[in-house]
């Protein structure tokens, strides 16, 4: 399996899934070896056996890379690294006034290892290259039986695990460029999503919705694509204990708790919470999170003179999200576009309320939360109101919210996943 991120080292829900789906093949009687850029020590080594790719070193003798190099190591053409490209290209490359820059593993350096951050940094496109070099080296040490790849980031990694092994190749499609971009895709990052798709031999996505994507934006046959929802991990009962949560002011408290970019809609609830704030300034807005839109949201709260009643806490994770989560008393979710969404369900875990856009993939799967558009901002406003004012509806959505949430486990998810390795394997 490779992946990107492992708790306790996450940006968002891809870490979080990953460990939880191997939480839930180990019920099934799974192995799992999950790699991943960097380690950091504390990741949990009971769920799967982890492997950092800075600590495989590399030896370009070998077999697998013979068709890989052709004298080249790899280029760099503009700060991205550009594997597999032949003699005559790059010529013409460095005959087009681009900046092209060249490492060489002559003169008898044919063993390397390679640094990673694990971070979604400016040179993140070198990154996936290099671990897709890796993967090689990996895949011709490793015993497994089929390969796992999360994300676009590690398609190149499974293309390469692929190639070497000759075993079936999963991709996991947590979101598409188009959720994170709109109709303004990347189209480098869109052609690995794309030759992912297409080498594998089994594809899940995390919703119905991200499902329909795949077919239609990337082309990809129906009958390949296996829609397998997420779940969520409770909360062990000694966290738990561990958990202090008193709050210092008798306002209610509303929270959004995710990246701060286009994708997640920090802008409509903003808009909601002004609206709210001219009914009853008795409440307490709170933007967990960073992102590119993180100053514009604060330029945005001043020009509404909301800046009192709207805290930006900044990143939160792990016992802090939880922590966050008991100190609220409704869960806002605005994305316009969700592949899944993770973060409601571990709201109403904490027994909390949620309001969630229909434009997400959690929206198909519960009962017990109110369901907006991301653009309606006075039905947003409307539903976070609600939940504040009305004790009854409050409750019932928290009773049968958590008992709803109970049911949505990772070992139920990973038997799902086990039907899909098998239809790979059987391919």
């Amino acid at each position: 399996m490779f992946g990107w991120e492992f708790p306790p080292h996450i940006t968002g829900g891809l870490g979080t899934a990953s460990y939880g789906l191997c939480k839930g093949l180990l019920k099934q009687g799974m192995e799992v070896i999950f790699t991943v850029p960097k380690l950091y020590g504390d990741e949990d080594g009971s769920v799967a056996k982890m492997v950092g790719a800075e600590n495989i070193e590399v030896d370009f003798r070998h077999p697998i890379y013979k068709d890989v190099w052709n004298k080249l190591t790899y280029i760099t053409i503009n700060s991205n690294l550009v594997p597999y490209v032949g003699l005559d290209e790059y010529y013409s490359l460095i005959n087009s006034g681009k900046s092209v820059g060249v490492e060489n593993i002559g003169s008898g350096n044919f063993k390397r290892k390679f640094s990673f951050s694990g971070k979604y940094q400016a040179n993140l496109m070198e990154e996936v290259y290099r671990y897709a070099m890796v993967a090689s080296t990996i895949a011709s040490q490793q015993q497994f039986d089929i390969i796992h790849a999360h994300d676009w980031l590690t398609y190149q990694a499974g293309i390469e695990a692929k190639r070497v092994s000759g075993k079936p190749l999963v991709i996991h499609v947590h979101a598409t460029e188009y959720d994170r971009s709109g109709e303004n895709v990347n189209p480098l990052v869109y052609a690995i999503e794309r030759e992912g798709m297409l080498s594998a031999d089994k594809i899940i996505t995390v919703s119905n919705l991200t499902r329909q994507i795949v077919i239609e934006r990337y082309g990809i046959n129906p009958d390949k694509v296996v829609t397998v929802h997420n779940a969520v991990e409770p909360t062990d009962d000694e966290a738990k204990k561990s958990l202090v949560a008193e709050k210092h002011i008798s306002q209610k408290v509303v929270t959004f708790l995710g990246r701060i970019t286009f994708q997640k809609g920090p802008e409509y609830f903003i808009e909601a919470a002004h609206k709210i704030l001219q009914k009853d300034d008795n409440v307490r807005f709170v933007i967990a999170g960073t992102g590119d839109m993180y100053n514009k949201m604060i330029e945005r709260v001043a020009s509404l003179r909301i800046g009192s009643r709207v805290l930006f806490t900044g990143f939160l994770k792990g016992l802090e999200v939880d922590r966050m989560f008991l100190l609220s008393d409704v869960y806002v979710m605005p994305s316009v576009s969700e592949p899944f969404g993770i973060s409601p369900l571990e709201a109403m875990r904490s027994n909390v309320p949620v309001v969630i856009s229909k434009q997400s993939g959690v929206s198909e799967i519960l009962n017990y939360a109110l369901k907006v558009d991301f653009w309606d901002v006075g039905a947003m406003s409307d539903a976070i109101y609600a939940l504040l004012h009305y004790p009854a509806l409050s409750s019932m959505f928290k009773k049968y919210g958590t008992r709803e949430v109970d049911n949505l486990k990772w070992e139920n998810a990973a038997k799902k996943v086990v039907n899909v390795y098998r239809e790979a394997l059987d391919k």
